[in-house]
């Protein structure tokens, strides 16, 4: 199994925090939220390389950054080339750039939002994944209040954990499970993939490739336990950092 982390954002949002440095190397606690991410990868026995996928500014500073560390398997940094947010290719469109770039053959796919703060059990997940194939799985967390809802992408299932239907950051939300930036894509998936792409798709966030897949053909959702922040704004950053300090 590969696994491709998605770090090619220009995280406006944060800005002055991200205009000379990568968010997914902002420090939560002792190390950057990049790190916490890899300490979850470890526990997979599956995973053989690591694609790290990144603008073309902050390439070298993931570089930098990987200089003198040691993992179980390849980790390496992938350049989009592109230069700005404007020409971005979009989370959806990154990945794609990673599968041709590196020849990656027939394998199952991890895919991972570089900001993302959790300490979910990613065996748990890979397990339920493998039970639903040949269909793909996102993990979804319960933030447990309709007004947190309104921020994040969520999903209804039915009773099988079959994502039924998406919503956008609802104003009104019906559901409470937030979409958590983590995607397994089984093998079997990989045609789907690239006739999303060849149809003229919007390829910047991985939720509308989501959408597509639920509608097109099967998508599960694997509930994930624990603490999770999607660090998009100076406000999440700082609840990220909060929570490190209670633990």
């Amino acid at each position: 199994m590969k696994v491709v982390l998605l770090c090619a954002g220009y995280a406006t949002r944060l800005y002055p925090l991200t205009k000379d440095n990568p968010k997914p190397l902002l420090p939560v606690g002792e190390k950057p939220i990049l790190e916490w991410i890899l300490d979850k990868i470890k526990e997979l026995k599956e995973v053989n390389a690591v694609y790290l996928v990144s603008n073309h500014p902050f390439s070298s500073h993931f570089e930098k950054w990987k200089k003198g560390k040691k993992f179980p398997w390849p980790l390496e940094v992938v350049d989009d080339q592109t230069c700005s947010n404007e020409e971005r290719l979009g989370a959806i469109g990154d990945l794609k750039y990673v599968l041709s770039q590196k020849a990656v053959g027939e394998e199952d796919l991890l895919v991972i939002a570089g900001d993302n703060f959790f300490d979910f059990d990613l065996r748990r997940f890979i397990a339920f994944s493998e039970a639903m194939r040949p269909h793909a799985v996102i993990a979804v967390y319960d933030v447990r209040d309709r007004e947190l809802a309104k921020r994040y992408g969520l999903v209804e299932t039915d009773k099988d954990e079959r994502v039924l239907k998406f919503y956008e950051k609802p104003e009104n939300p019906s559901v409470t499970l937030a979409s958590c930036g983590i995607y397994w894509l089984p093998v079997e998936t990989r045609v789907l993939l690239d006739r999303y792409l060849e149809a003229g798709h919007n390829s910047d966030q991985p939720g509308y490739y989501m959408r597509w897949l639920s509608e097109s053909d099967v998508l599960f959702a694997a509930r994930m336990e624990g603490q999770w922040l999607d660090i998009g704004d100076p406000a999440s950053y700082e609840r990220a950092n909060a929570l490190f300090r209670k633990s």
